[in-house]
């Protein structure tokens, strides 16, 4: 797979923020909850390279285990959502009308229902969980796959090149591999480096509102929130997670143009 200049920009920010996480978690010698009531709301400095937040907390430690959940959440989501989507909807084609039937049938309940709605439902369930998170979000992002691969596979499914496939005796998982996975691979990519970001953006919106990961675990979108009261005496603390957010996102976006 080739990618053009701007997917390895994008590719390149992802890896140096994965880069940063990695390393912040592993050789930093604080925690994410070790407070130092001496020095609160530090600028960065030597000891503190990103400074530390209104409790005395290290800034680099909880920014990097706040990316690395991003990045764990948004990776699980990506591969959850495209195996379910692309399954789903090469069966749809291939399992007979009923079969199309059926699974029409779940993926127009869940359309009817606002994904952020139904993310917030299974917040409120167990909160502060990242499994409820991770189900959620899943559930909400397999639709896109599942629409766009039903439809691509339907052209694909009436093709000569395919039927003479099956009419020289080879099996579905060949068909697949040769016919119908070079066709919708392209979507598959693209969808799911938006799915990435939306995962990122939808994370960091349920910690605005306070239900989503809950303290003393490092999130982007509560750390927003926790240090909002103090924007005016220490900008650059309240702007770390602000940024981060936004380069993750531009990254994924990035990374879902068009391949050369």
């Amino acid at each position: 797979m080739k990618l053009n200049k701007s997917q390895w920009v994008g590719l390149f920010i992802l890896l140096a923020l994965l880069t940063f996480s990695l390393l912040g978690i592993v050789f930093s010698p604080y925690s994410i909850s070790q407070q130092d009531l001496n020095a609160i709301m530090e600028p960065p400095s030597a000891a503190h390279w990103l400074g530390t937040d209104h409790f005395g907390r290290s800034m680099l430690t909880r920014m990097a285990h706040a990316v690395g959940l991003s990045f764990s959440l948004s990776l699980l989501c990506m591969l959850t959502s495209s195996l379910l989507g692309t399954a789903f909807g090469v069966w749809a084609v291939w399992g007979g009308k009923k079969i199309d039937a059926a699974l029409g049938i779940v993926v127009n309940i869940l359309l009817a229902l606002p994904g952020l709605v139904v993310v917030l439902l299974f917040a409120a369930i167990v909160p502060g969980s990242f499994l409820m998170l991770y189900l959620a979000i899943s559930l909400v992002q397999w639709v896109e796959y599942f629409r766009v691969v039903r439809a691509i596979t339907q052209g694909v499914i009436q093709s000569p090149a395919r039927q003479s496939s099956e009419m020289m005796g080879f099996g579905r998982w060949y068909q697949f591999k040769r016919h119908i996975w070079p066709a919708i691979s392209p979507s598959v990519f693209t969808l799911a480096a938006f799915g990435g970001a939306n995962a990122v953006l939808t994370m960091a919106s349920l910690g605005f509102v306070s239900v989503g990961i809950q303290p003393p675990l490092a999130e982007l979108g509560l750390m927003t929130v926790e240090l909002f009261p103090y924007y005016s005496d220490a900008p650059w603390l309240m702007a770390q997670p602000l940024v981060v957010i936004a380069l993750m996102v531009f990254a994924f976006h990035l990374l879902a143009g068009k391949r050369a």
